[in-house]
């Protein structure tokens, strides 16, 4: 990791080496082979498989993921909702207070509204 490691990528480094995220076994690496199957995956291909259930996703407007959340909201139907916060990147919704707290708050409205008994 150095100045020309692209952002995302130093931020996902530095979190997975903390205590919360590092696995006691794990060896930090990655298999070089599983690199190209990363690439390929496409967590998006059968989102609108979900439709016409509820679909809430949220991410950070400062989060280089954001664009996949606006493509995954698109393919899951009229009942798919995007939910940003404000200046989160992608790891800081994985635990920082300031971006979490309105994150749950409208999961909490969301599931309230969607799982709430007639």
């Amino acid at each position: 990791m150095d100045e020309s490691t692209p952002a995302a990528m130093r931020e996902f480094f530095a979190y997975y080496r903390t205590p919360r995220a590092q696995h006691p076994r794990s060896t930090g690496y990655y298999v070089q082979r599983s690199l190209d199957q990363l690439a390929q995956y496409d967590s998006c291909a059968t989102l609108h498989l979900l439709a016409p259930r509820p679909l809430l996703m949220i991410a950070g407007t400062a989060a280089e993921t954001l664009p996949f959340s606006r493509i995954g909201v698109e393919r899951a139907g009229d009942n798919a909702e995007l939910h940003t916060v404000e200046g989160a990147t992608h790891v800081d919704l994985y635990g920082v207070d300031e971006y979490v707290t309105p994150a749950v708050a409208r999961l909490t409205e969301f599931f309230g509204r969607h799982l709430a008994r007639d």
